[in-house]
């Protein structure tokens, strides 16, 4: 383990074409702290503004809360995307689509083409009545009429949502009648791994209960029979086709854009059953997108960029879309997952298109690694230049195969710390500029003011462990949560006053590098999908057995996190196989398969205090089999539960003397 704490600088031949310098890069650091209002306004510059705002920064972290970057600016997120690069890229890539299997026709769009398409769907949803501030859910798989949907709801100034396509027909009812979404943009399919996801019909489902959908726009795609409601639903391909007919009557302008008028609402699980809807505005969040995408990706003019994130998650909104296609850049956009067909999907697709910066999960390396160096060797890859890891912490050993298999030993690695909430990159070692450790997520970026914290809120110095939060505001940060400031004020700022509350524990060794810890509240990090325990259990206690429920997120090899849930069913219910299975299923329905439960365990009682709570420490412990160290229970109104669940798992729990599977702690 020693050596992978030991700092690895990146080659002297990419530090000479790298954007920063050490002394560039620290430079530019402290002036984000101690002139904010000069560093972003340069920053701001590289935007394309229709009226210039009259103050930078307007946020105060005392109640009440306010965050608002740009005040008075005007500006368009779809212009700064698409129309402005028309000049000098009409004909440069902007998207390579590769479809789910390797054997269907891909597509390549130049800006042009995006121009067009974009103000065809704009025109489209114009005609259906969406105008400014409306809502608009849209549930799409990983096709270019998605990102066609996103940029054309922008342009109008409708304020969109995507909801992941592996998401529950309850999932989107939740979502739609949280943001009282008037239009859906969904497809008759989408095809991941081989599997059909059937669109459609789970919309369909989620508009059998009482919703505020007016209209509901379809894809077609699949090639998938669905059913469509004549009152509510049209085609796509049809509404192209006349607007194609009539293309003098297509043109829609960019909407005038305050920068601080809603962008997006990107929903993310929390402490209670329901999803916070995080707002993110036009200014602050396209300034703060577009400014990490050119320092954390050194990017390039030449570059092709792949970011493998569903744009169902913010990392698909920011690396996806909106910071790439900000610059002007040639993204790729991948519909299937990396081991289908095969094992080497993804170092096909990045030699395909000559991929020269990569971004992914480290759920997807350790899969990858576990099936063997022999599918990466088959490729290339030469074409790589830079390598990105993002949605949780990296094991040093993952980290370092990344490092000399994928990208043989010459690709500098930018581990990225971020949020929903946060709208990009938190903290990196930035590439040519910072030296990496495997495993540690580096440095903050350019006006990021990390602090570390016990549970009590006093600050730790130098080296140590503790709960991170940041002073100051940031241009990426939300603004709020969808409907409800109050929330938005008691989740992040009631915990440490006058801090952004970050909900992520983290270490700083004697570099002043950080190292993530995970989650130190209520929320699962499974494969970089965050999931609410509170979501979770509630959706358990809707299944008609069950009388109460209590999960926790445990180590796992392969997602980081996996789900074990701990079941008290109701009097008379027989505990089987089969009911275990029915509860797994119920969840893949009620939320969505990745929330699925490793586990599925049998409790008569659940461990609490006299107050009545659950006492989820104790059962991760168990899970974990770290019964040594299970702390205090003489808080709980009954400390023999504990070894009731002890002796009734005994058999399918790891042992004291086992190792639980999961992170090794990096030194």
């Amino acid at each position: 383990m020693e050596t992978h704490a030991k700092l690895i600088p990146p080659s002297e031949e990419f530090k000479k074409q790298a954007h920063l310098g050490r002394g560039q890069y620290l430079a530019l650091y402290e002036q984000s702290l101690k002139d904010p209002e000069r560093f972003w306004s340069e920053q701001a510059q590289h935007l394309t503004w229709m009226k210039n705002w009259n103050r930078v920064q307007e946020t105060q972290f005392h109640k009440p809360i306010k965050i608002n970057w740009f005040e008075g600016g005007v500006l368009n997120a779809c212009y700064n995307c698409v129309d402005r690069h028309l000049n000098s890229r009409a004909a440069k890539v902007a998207l390579y689509w590769e479809p789910d299997h390797p054997q269907e026709p891909s597509r390549a769009i130049t800006y042009q083409e995006l121009y067009e398409e974009v103000q065809i769907f704009a025109s489209i949803l114009k005609s259906k009545g969406v105008n400014k501030g409306d809502r608009v859910i849209i549930y799409m798989p990983m096709i270019p009429e998605t990102a066609f949907a996103m940029l054309a709801c922008a342009r109008i100034g409708a304020v969109h949502s995507v909801v992941f396509a592996g998401f529950s027909p309850e999932a989107i009812h939740d979502r739609i009648s949280d943001c009282g979404a008037s239009f859906v943009i969904t497809c008759d399919g989408g095809m991941r791994g081989g599997k059909l996801l059937p669109l459609k019909q789970n919309v369909d489902e989620a508009l059998e209960k009482p919703h505020s959908v007016k209209s509901v726009l379809v894809v077609r795609y699949a090639k998938n029979p669905v059913i469509m409601h004549s009152h509510r639903d049209s085609w796509y391909h049809q509404e192209v086709r006349d607007f194609k007919e009539n293309w003098l009557h297509a043109e829609v302008a960019p909407e005038p854009m305050l920068s601080s008028d809603p962008l997006f609402i990107l929903y993310t699980s929390g402490s209670t059953n329901k999803p916070k809807g995080v707002l993110h505005s036009t200014g602050g969040y396209m300034v703060y997108a577009s400014t990490t995408f050119h320092y954390v990706f050194d990017y390039k003019e030449k570059d092709v960029f792949w970011c493998t994130a569903d744009v169902g998650w913010v990392t698909g909104h920011s690396y996806s879309i909106y910071g790439p296609l900000s610059h002007g850049a040639s993204i790729v956009l991948f519909e299937g997952v990396p081991h289908y067909p095969s094992q080497g999907r993804f170092w096909e697709i990045i030699d395909k298109y000559q991929v020269s910066v990569f971004y992914t999960a480290p759920t997807a390396l350790r899969a990858l690694m576990k099936a063997g160096d022999q599918h990466v060797k088959e490729s290339s890859r030469r074409s790589l230049r830079l390598l990105g890891s993002v949605g949780e912490p990296i094991n040093p050993e993952v980290w370092m195969w990344y490092y000399n298999v994928v990208g043989d030993g010459r690709c500098p690695i930018v581990d990225t710390w971020w949020q929903t909430e946060t709208g990009g990159v938190l903290m990196v070692s930035l590439p040519g500029a910072v030296d990496m450790k495997p495993g540690s997520t580096g440095l903050p970026f350019f006006g990021v003011r990390p602090h570390m914290l016990t549970p009590e809120g006093v600050e730790i110095r130098g080296p140590g462990e503790g709960i991170l939060a940041l002073e100051n505001s940031w241009p990426g940060q939300m603004t709020t949560i969808f409907g409800n400031h109050d929330r938005f004020e008691e989740t992040y700022f009631s915990t440490f006053t006058g801090l952004y509350f970050t909900g992520d524990g983290c270490r700083r060794d004697e570099d002043g590098y950080y190292w993530i810890t995970g989650r130190v509240d209520d929320v699962i990090n499974v494969s970089g999908h965050r999931i609410g325990t509170a979501e979770l259990e509630s959706a358990f206690v809707l299944h008609k057995n069950v009388a109460e429920a209590a999960v926790v997120g445990v180590a796992h090899d392969i997602k980081g996190q996996c789900v074990h849930a701990y079941i008290t069913l109701k009097d008379g219910v027989v505990a089987t196989e089969e009911l275990r299975k029915d509860l797994a299923q119920w969840i893949r329905h009620e939320i969505g398969a990745f929330a699925a439960p490793e586990k599925v365990l049998w409790a008569p009682r659940l461990p609490k205090t006299r107050s009545g709570k659950i006492m989820r420490r104790i059962l991760r412990k168990i899970s974990e089999g770290a019964l040594e160290s299970l702390g205090d229970t003489s808080t709980l109104a009954d400390p023999n539960v504990v070894e009731e669940l002890i002796q009734s798992h005994s058999s399918t729990l790891p042992s004291a003397n086992e190792k639980a599977p999961g992170f090794p702690k990096a030194a």
